[in-house]
């Protein structure tokens, strides 16, 4: 059996978790060697009981090893595990790093220059905006984008950096054969073709409660910061974000009104000593002395009206197509997809491009409309 495959029938067990395999591993050095060993040796390892032990000598009987390779070859996953060179660092530094990952796409040596992007799930208006205009500021700097594929926020953060055509990360909360949500699964293959798409979890993990906490640990802990752009006084975000400053990561809030409770626990953040941020070059600011050797430059969307026909000349046929739509007057996703004959997420892209080159801007109610 090879050290990959040890760790794959470790990981499918159930209650064992990074923090027993460290444990195992300082004593039995290979993984491998953990499923072989008797039941009296595994329980003299510290937090290794007796159900433990013998879940883990009877992997065999517990584990189907095979469907669970013939599903990572189905859904083109490869692994990585804490061995292996493509892991990565900024991640194998924190307190519980996962001992294996899944993956669909491919992590670059860029990523280390990561932001995680979390917020609430019901975001507001302005919350949408914030994440969409920041995300696509950093995405264009340089910075990779993580983000957990959750509606809300996270979906916006992740189509703005694919709209600013760079890159972006998305850890899931479930299987990477069991996308959630589902709405989000054609998502995640543009995703996959720009980035990856990670999970600690089996292929098709049937996501819980525990198993978003868990996922959030590997956002702020692959990025270099963290920001929170919307969540109120009770969020899962504000969890992320205390994880984050327990592995050390720098935390970015978003300000919002004060009279509104999506907003209450960013301005609660920025009080209890977090980072105000209102535009990309703040996080860049902040960032920038420790991620020098990678020579990130900000890059504005904000062009300055004289370059207005350059800005049209640049237009690709899709852009350009939307623009003569927007010309009839205000018009949704669905309308523009069916008006120019194209994929409603293609369009969507488009729009924040278009929203990004100040020819556009969306309106209440999901309508866009042409500015200029």
């Amino acid at each position: 059996m090879t050290s990959k495959e040890a760790f794959l029938a470790l990981n499918l067990l159930p209650g064992i978790g990074p923090i027993r395999v460290r444990q195992l591993l300082k004593v039995f050095k290979e993984p491998a060697e953990i499923l072989e060993t008797s039941e009296k040796n595994l329980q003299q390892v510290a937090g290794i009981g007796a159900e433990i032990a013998r879940s883990i000598r009877s992997w065999e009987t517990l584990v189907d090893l095979a469907e669970e390779k013939r599903r990572i070859a189905e859904h083109e996953i490869s692994l990585i595990t804490l061995e292996d060179d493509e892991y990565p660092t900024a991640l194998r530094e924190i307190h519980d790093p996962p001992f294996l990952l899944y993956l669909r796409g491919n992590l670059e040596p860029n990523d280390a220059a990561a932001i995680g992007i979390v917020g609430s799930r019901r975001m507001t208006h302005y919350g949408r905006e914030q994440a969409r205009k920041l995300s696509f500021q950093l995405a264009r700097a340089g910075f990779t984008i993580i983000s957990g594929l959750a509606r809300g926020i996270d979906t916006a953060a992740h189509e703005a950096a694919l709209a600013a055509e760079g890159r972006t990360i998305a850890v899931l909360g479930s299987g990477i054969g069991n996308i959630y949500p589902p709405e989000n699964d054609v998502l995640a293959d543009r995703i996959a073709e720009n980035g990856a798409v990670i999970s600690e979890f089996p292929v098709l993990y049937v996501p819980d409660k525990q198993s978003f906490p868990l996922r959030n640990r590997i956002v702020s802990g692959m990025s270099e910061g963290l920001l929170v752009v919307e969540a109120p006084a009770r969020s899962g975000s504000l969890i992320t974000a205390s994880q984050a400053m327990e592995q050390g990561r720098t935390v970015f809030a978003v300000p919002g009104p004060i009279d509104r409770p999506t907003s209450e626990g960013c301005n609660r953040l920025i009080r209890d000593g977090a980072t105000l941020v209102s535009s990309g070059q703040d996080v860049i600011n902040d960032l920038s002395t420790g991620l020098n050797s990678l020579n990130l430059e900000f890059a504005s969307p904000k062009h300055p009206r004289a370059n207005h026909s350059s800005i049209l000349d640049s237009l690709d046929d899709q852009q350009s197509k939307i623009l003569d739509e927007l010309e009839k007057g205000e018009q949704t996703i669905d309308t523009l997809s069916e008006a120019i004959h194209a994929p409603a997420s293609t369009v969507s892209a488009s729009l924040l491009q278009l929203e990004m080159k100040h020819l556009i801007k969306q309106l209440p109610g999901k309508y866009f409309t042409k500015l200029i």
